[in-house]
This record gives C-alpha cells, structure tokens and sequence, in this order.
C-alpha cells in the first residue's frame, strides 16, 4: 500500500460507512414505525420515508446509468411499506458493489451525458456519478437525522464516520 492509499477515502471505506448507516436506519425505523410518517418537505418528499425512497431511487437510477442499463421511471417506483423501501435500497447497493468491484480504472473515467429531473442536462464521469452517490445519501440522511431529532426522536446513534466501527 502506497503513502496515497492512506490519504484517500477509498470506495470500499464509503460502502461500508453508508451501507452500516442504512442497515441501522431500518432497524430503527422498526422500533420506531411512527417517525416513517413525520412531515419532511412537499412533493416526493413529503414525509421521511418519502425521503427515504428518494434515497434510494436516487441510488438504483444512477447506478442503471453506471452500468449502461435502462434506467427505471419515477412513476415506476410504488414502494410504499418501509419494507419494500429498504428493499429497494439493498437491490440499489447491491447493484453498485458490483459496478464499483468490477469496473476497470477506464470505465470510472468514462464520461457520461443524461438529463436530469431538476438539474437539466449533466455530463460526468462515472467516477464523478458514483462519488455524488455517496455525498447525496449522506447529505439526506443528515436532514433525515436532525428532522427526527427536531420532532423527539433523540434517541439516534452517532453519525460520524469517526466514531463508526469502520476501519481506516
């Protein structure tokens, strides 16, 4: 392992990270069923669990655009039970892990052009598309921490990757 391995926050770091964090969500979410419909924004996201969807939708669409396959419609998306959600989640992941274990070096750097729901046209790599996943899901289940918190659910654990069990 190179000086540069120990300076960089590597892949493998990340989906251990995010995938312990969502894995805790949903058997928080089991103790505690009532905060799945706390009011978050409007639209999509109107509760937390819609939140929660949107997380993972996000993640399975990208990560279809990651592996050049058909990517799924909004409309097509009808989880609804916190179940179904979270399944929706672990296949969105599972298909990720297996783009990040196999692509080669090229393909992360392979630039792809797609329109978005509200950002309009975007051109990235795919290195760029897969780091975003991470950065989204964490910056959501951020607000999805301080709303819960804000409406009483205080009995959450620490996010910080720092006191994570993940090593580095």
């Amino acid at each position: 392992m190179s000086a540069g391995d120990h300076c960089a926050l590597r892949y493998e770091t990340l989906l251990e990270f995010t995938s312990t964090e969502q894995h805790r969500w949903h058997d928080w979410f089991i103790d505690h069923p009532q905060a799945w419909a706390v009011p978050f924004a409007t639209g999509r996201m109107a509760t937390i669990g819609g939140v929660v969807m949107h997380i993972f939708a996000v993640e399975l669409r990208y990560t279809q655009r990651l592996l050049d396959q058909q990517v799924t419609d909004w409309e097509n998306f009808r989880q609804t039970s916190m179940e179904d959600v979270f399944e929706l989640g672990d296949n969105g992941r599972a298909q990720l892990v297996q783009f990040l274990t196999t692509a080669p070096e090229a393909e992360l750097d392979r630039v792809l052009s797609f329109q978005t729901l509200t950002a309009g046209p975007v051109s990235a790599s795919k290195h760029k598309i897969a780091s975003n996943l991470f950065l989204h899901g964490i910056r959501h289940w951020g607000q999805i921490a301080t709303v819960l918190r804000q409406k009483g659910f205080g009995d959450q654990w620490s996010h910080d990757l720092l006191l994570s069990s993940v090593s580095m």
